[in-house]
C-alpha cells in the first residue's frame, strides 16, 4: 500500500494499516530508539528493545566488574576532580573490555563453546539471548572465511547490540571496524550499510544514521533494519511529519513488531496515546517469542507509566519479566513504577539490582534521586558520579553524549557544562527532548526568559510528558507567569504524580507555597 500522506488520519484507519499485518508477525533485529540516560519518560528502550542477554559471557565482561570499575573511577574523581574525566574514560574502558573479544578473535580464549559456522553467519543469533556465544561463533567462522562480508556485517551488529545490552560503549569502535571490513569486501551490501546506520543511531549521530539508512534502502528498499533506523533517525532529528511517513512506508514494505512499535511512538509524540496503546496491544497479541513478548509488554508498561497508570504498568512489566526475567528495561521500569506507587524498598532493591549488572545512566540517576529524596545525599552523589564515569567512556568511544550530559548535569552536576551541552545538542537536532533539555539548562543557569520559548516548544506537539510540563511550570513561575505555572505544574502531577522522586515533590511544594519553591 502506498504511504498515506495525511498524518492526521482517523484512529481506525491507523489501526487498520497496522492491524492488517498482525496475523503474520516477524522477528527482526530491533535497534533501540535512543540511548536513555535519565528516567524513562516515553518509550525508554526505544522501538525495538535490545535482545536479551545474560551478561555472563566473555564478550562484555561481568556486571560486577563494570560496576566496580565505575565506582573506582568515581572515587578517584572525588579525590582528584581535575583529572576525573580524562582518567575515568581510559581506565573504565580497560575494565569494561577486560577479557573482551577483539575483532577477528585473535586473542580469544577458545575454550568456550562455539556454534557451527552455519549458525554463526545467521543474524538470527542476535535475537537468541546468547549474544556472547554468537559473537564467538562468528569470529571462529571469520578466521576460516575472512572474506565473508555478510558475517562481518553480522558481527558488527552483534557488537552494537552488546554495547547496548551490557552498557559498554567500547564495543562501538569494534562494530565500526567490522562494518568497514564488510563494505571493503562488498561496497554495496545493504546489510552493512544498514548496520552503519544502526551504529550511527546508537552513537546519537542521527544525520549519519539517516544517510546510511537511505543508502541501504537504495540497494534494498525492503531492508527491515534500514526502514526502522530511518524512522528512528527522523524522530531524533525532530522531523516528526517525515517520521510518520517513514513509519507508514515501513509498515507497507516490511510489517512486523519493530515497525508497529515505532508507529505507536510516532503517534504518542503527537499526543495520540489511545492509538499508540491499541497498536501496542495488538502487537502484543501477535508476539510469540519471549524476546518479542518482553519487548512489547515493556513498551506498554512504559506508556502506562507515562500516563500515571502504575497498576497497569506493573502488570505489563510482570508479563515482560515472565517472558524474560532478566529483561533490563522491564526491571528498570518496574522499579520506577514501584517508587511512584510508594514501594520505596522494592524500587531501591530493583534499581540496585539493575545497576549492579548494567550501570547505565538512566537507572543510576533514578537510584540517586531515590536516595536523595530519602535524605541520603552521600549515596546519591555516588550514583551521580558514576553517571559522569559512564559519560566519559561514552565520549571516548564516539558517542555523542551532549544530551545525556545536559540532562544529568543540570540537576546533579556542573550547570555551566549542562548549558553548553544543551546548546550544542539543540544546534544539531531540534526535538521535543532537546528543547526540554535546553529550557531546563537555561533555567538552572538563571536564564528563564530565554528558557521559556524552548519549554513551550517541548510541549507543542501534544506529547504527554509530565517532566516537560513540570519544567515548563517552573520556568513560567520564574518568569512571573503565575497562572500558567500553576496550570502546568498541576497538569504534570495530574498526568503522572510520581514522575520523579525529586521533581514531583518540588512541584507540590511550588503549588502549596510558590515563594518556598523559588
Amino acid at each position: 500500500m502506498a504511504p498515506r500522506k495525511n498524518d492526521d488520519a482517523p484512529e481506525d484507519e491507523a489501526l487498520q494499516r497496522v492491524g492488517r499485518h498482525l496475523s503474520t508477525p516477524r522477528r527482526i533485529f530491533q535497534p533501540v530508539r535512543r540511548l536513555r540516560t535519565r528516567p524513562v519518560q516515553g518509550r525508554g528502550g526505544g522501538p525495538g528493545a535490545a535482545a536479551p542477554g545474560d551478561g555472563k559471557g566473555k564478550g562484555g565482561g561481568g556486571g560486577e566488574e563494570r560496576v566496580a570499575a565505575l565506582r573506582r573511577f568515581a572515587a578517584a574523581g572525588r579525590r582528584h576532580r581535575a583529572l576525573h574525566l580524562a582518567g575515568c574514560a581510559a581506565l573504565l574502558a580497560v575494565a569494561l573490555t577486560a577479557g573482551s573479544i577483539a575483532l577477528g578473535a585473535a586473542r580469544d580464549n577458545t575454550g568456550q563453546h562455539v556454534a557451527p559456522a552455519s549458525a554463526a553467519v545467521s543474524p538470527g543469533l542476535l535475537t537468541t539471548g546468547d549474544l556472547d556465544t554468537g559473537i564467538a561463533s562468528l569470529q571462529s567462522h571469520l578466521r576460516d572465511q575472512p572474506r565473508d562480508f555478510g558475517s562481518w556485517s553480522t558481527l558488527g551488529l552483534a557488537y552494537v547490540e552488546q554495547a547496548r545490552t551490557k552498557g559498554d560503549p567500547s564495543r562501538y569502535p569494534q562494530a565500526e571496524q567490522a562494518f568497514k571490513r564488510s563494505l571493503a569486501l562488498s561496497p554495496d551490501n545493504d546489510q552493512a550499510l544498514a548496520g552503519r546506520a544502526a551504529l550511527a543511531a546508537a552513537r546519537h549521530d542521527f544525520e549519519d544514521a539517516l544517510k546510511y539508512a537511505d543508502r541501504a534502502l537504495k540497494v534494498n528498499p525492503y531492508s527491515e533494519r534500514a526502514l526502522c533506523t530511518r524512522v528512528d533517525a527522523l524522530v531524533e532529528l525532530g522531523r516528526y511529519a517525515d517520521a510518520a511517513e517513514a513509519a507508514d512506508t515501513a509498515d507497507d514494505r516490511r510489517p512486523g513488531i519493530p515497525v508497529f512499535t515505532r508507529y505507536a511512538y510516532v503517534r504518542e509524540l503527537r499526543g495520540d496515546v489511545r492509538t499508540a496503546e491499541r497498536v501496542l496491544r495488538q502487537a502484543l497479541s501477535s508476539a510469540i517469542s519471549p524476546g518479542d513478548l518482553a519487548y512489547v509488554a515493556t513498551q506498554l508498561g512504559q506508556l502506562a507509566w507515562n500516563q500515571g497508570d502504575y497498576d497497569t504498568a506493573l502488570t505489563h512489566y510482570a508479563r515482560a519479566l515472565a517472558a524474560d526475567e532478566n529483561y533490563l528495561p522491564a526491571l528498570e521500569g518496574r522499579a520506577r513504577a514501584q517508587a511512584a506507587s510508594g514501594d520505596r524498598a522494592g524500587a531501591l532493591k530493583g534499581l540496585k539490582d539493575v545497576v549492579a549488572r548494567y550501570p547505565l545512566p538512566g537507572p543510576l540517576v533514578e537510584l540517586g534521586e531515590l536516595y536523595e529524596a530519602a535524605g541520603d545525599k552521600m549515596k546519591a552523589d555516588d550514583q551521580y558520579a558514576l553517571v559522569d564515569a559512564w559519560t566519559a567512556l561514552a565520549r571516548a568511544n564516539g558517542v555523542n553524549a551532549d544530551l545525556d550530559t545536559a540532562l544529568a548535569a543540570a540537576d546533579h552536576g556542573d550547570r555551566k557544562s549542562a548549558l553548553r551541552a544543551a546548546r550544542a545538542e539543540w544546534d544539531r537536532r531540534q526535538t521535543v527532548h532537546t528543547a526540554d533539555a535546553l529550557a531546563w539548562a537555561l533555567h538552572v543557569n538563571g536564564e528563564d526568559e530565554e528558557a521559556l520559548p524552548y519549554a513551550r516548544k517541548a510541549t507543542a506537539t501534544g506529547y504527554r510528558n509530565a517532566v516537560f510540563l513540570y519544567h515548563r511550570g517552573v520556568i513560567e513561575h520564574a518568569t512571573g507567569n503565575a497562572k500558567d505555572a500553576r496550570e502546568h505544574l498541576s497538569a504534570a502531577l495530574k498526568l503522572n504524580p510520581g514522575f520523579s522522586p525529586l521533581g514531583a515533590r518540588q512541584a507540590r511544594t511550588a503549588l502549596k507555597d510558590p515563594e518556598a519553591a523559588k
